[in-house]
């Protein structure tokens, strides 16, 4: 949890919850939270602006989740899937 989990970075790490929103809580619980630099979380280009980003921690999170849980749990608990 040191080092930015796109490109590698050990400074300015920040801690992206995968879930966000009314699914904050839930990224904590399940444990989807990812370190990033702060230029891979929030700036232009980062997670926080840029959907395909998003959507690969979102898909390899659920991949994680359905290793113990079925696809429609997480559905139940997250809302939709994005596989």
């Amino acid at each position: 949890m040191d080092s930015c989990y796109f490109c590698g970075r050990t400074d300015w790490i920040e801690y992206h919850h995968v879930f966000g929103g009314a699914n904050r809580k839930k990224s904590t619980k399940y444990g989807f939270i990812v370190p990033l630099c702060h230029w891979c979380h929030n700036e232009p280009g980062g997670v926080h602006h840029n959907r395909e980003k998003s959507l690969i921690l979102k898909r390899e999170a659920q991949r994680k989740f359905e290793e113990t849980h079925s696809r429609d749990e997480f559905r139940r608990v997250f809302g939709k899937s994005y596989l």
